[in-house]
């Protein structure tokens, strides 16, 4: 890649690194996987990376072959992994497993990020064990700054959008709790009700949407894994 010299062998492991192991571009594959195909949407998955970097990003991909660009009839781009890209999905997955195992929770836990967590849970949330209307859930972390405190997960006719600000629904379901928490579960670190137990999280509304939440929020892909550190 342009922006870091070349390692200079002829090894496939060094030729691919030179491809895939630029700052953020296994996220920006990940997100990709993930199926977020249109830039604002991978923007979401990758908060703390610029604009300007994930065109580049973007960009270097689409020239190595992993992704392909098609436009929208609004003139917008979509982005798509190309058969190459698609090829990574089990490494991206060996690679969140590996982490899952062998990073030590503590570590995973101090790098908090809401909008992160709650793009992830809005993607993976199953809307089956809520009732068959539309259910405003929202999320609360008291800790945090006003602008990222309240998130809301709205699921209508089996899709579900997340909005940062108050989309004046009736809300269903208030979870608030702290960030921590909150991501522990989702990681499969902890269960939603050790959590309600231990007084860090809290549950008010509708109680057959509360009792259901270990099942509509779903977990992260790589929660399933077994660890090898506490």
């Amino acid at each position: 890649m342009e922006d870091r010299g070349g390692y200079g062998q002829f090894c496939p492991v060094a030729m691919a690194s030179e491809i895939l192991c630029t700052r953020w571009t296994t996220l920006v594959v990940r997100e990709l996987l993930c199926g977020s195909t249109r830039f604002n949407d991978l923007r979401r998955g990758v908060p703390r990376m610029s604009p300007a970097l994930l065109s580049k990003r973007l960009k270097q991909l689409e020239k190595a072959g992993v992704i392909v660009t098609t436009p929208t009839a609004s003139g917008t781009l979509e982005y798509r992994l190309s058969p190459a890209g698609e090829e990574l999905r089990p490494i991206v997955m060996s690679m969140g497993f590996w982490g899952q195992r062998w990073v030590e929770s503590r570590l995973s836990l101090k790098n908090l990020d809401p909008s992160l967590l709650m793009w992830d849970m809005r993607r993976n949330l199953n809307p089956q064990p809520l009732p068959p209307r539309r259910c405003t859930i929202q999320f609360q972390y008291p800790e945090l700054p006003d602008a990222q405190k309240n998130w809301w997960l709205v699921v209508e006719n089996g899709t579900v959008d997340l909005c940062g600000f108050d989309p004046g629904y009736e809300v269903d379901l208030l979870v608030r709790g702290s960030l921590k928490s909150m991501t522990a579960i989702w990681m499969g670190l902890a269960v939603a009700r050790g959590e309600i137990d231990a007084g860090r999280l809290a549950l008010e509304g509708e109680p057959s949407i509360a009792s259901a939440m270990q099942r509509w929020l779903g977990l992260s892909s790589f929660a399933p894994g077994t660890r090898a550190v506490s």
